[in-house]
């Protein structure tokens, strides 16, 4: 083994390779919740990948993530907490499909046109969302990546608490779910009080999270639990409000 400490003779080339230039960069769709962030850990781990920007769309009048109702105060937290810069969508609360799809082409032309070809995303199973995805991408001559595919959700999900993330559920389909269980932790105590039909990682949209400590994190993101609020009569939302 070379001594480290000695000067190489002239005649040797040193050469210094940044592995970040090596990586391909890519765009994480991301809804603050528990599947983005453990894609985002996935995809830390690969060599030839590097994540350099956080996608999300929100609902303009009320400044929150789609679905999953968080205040845009903690999305920014979020990414600010990761180290990432964070671009936004923003959508009508009453936005048709065909809204979404032209701000989303939108977005992706202008990340197209600075070299970007990937996007990621945190789906598990669902074969026509995956399908629908990569048609979109398509359409701008992009690539999807979905480094958690086929992955079991059920050790996706108790690999992700063993890990040190902590997240709570904000929003809950009680037509698939007691509306009780929104506002609680997402640990080990509720996986285990899940229904069976339900799919631990919530796959299927019967609940939503907001992940506010971990591995990835520089900080925790201090929030209290607010009100619990009944939207459409079927989605129960547990409003988070930011602390200092």
């Amino acid at each position: 083994m070379a001594d480290l400490g000695t000067r190489p003779p002239r005649s040797t080339r040193i050469l210094i390779v940044n592995p970040d230039r090596s990586r391909e960069p890519l765009v994480l769709s991301f809804s603050g919740g528990k599947d983005s962030v453990c894609a985002l850990a996935a995809l830390r781990m690969q060599q030839n990948l590097k994540v350099t920007r956080l996608l999300t769309t929100l609902t303009r009048e009320y400044q929150r993530i789609a679905m999953h109702g968080v205040r845009e105060t903690l999305l920014d937290r979020q990414a600010e907490a990761l180290g990432l810069p964070l671009d936004k969508i923003y959508l009508s609360a009453a936005s048709s499909h065909a809204e979404y799809e032209d701000r989303m082409l939108e977005q992706l032309t202008r990340y197209r046109a600075q070299g970007i070809e990937r996007v990621a995303f945190g789906d598990l199973f669902l074969e026509d969302i995956r399908a629908y995805r990569e048609q979109q991408l398509e359409r701008v001559g992009m690539h999807g990546v979905f480094p958690l595919w086929g992955q079991d959700t059920r050790s996706l999900a108790a690999q992700f608490i063993d890990q040190g993330f902590r997240a709570v559920i904000v929003c809950v389909d009680i037509e698939q779910l007691a509306p009780e269980f929104s506002g609680r932790e997402f640990d080990h105590d509720l996986l285990s009080a899940l229904p069976a039909h339900v799919d631990p990682a919530g796959e299927r949209g019967e609940f939503h999270t907001f992940v506010y400590a971990g591995p990835l994190f520089q900080e925790p993101i201090p929030f209290v639990r607010g009100e619990r609020v009944r939207r459409l009569g079927r989605f129960e939302y547990t409003d988070l409000n930011p602390l200092p």
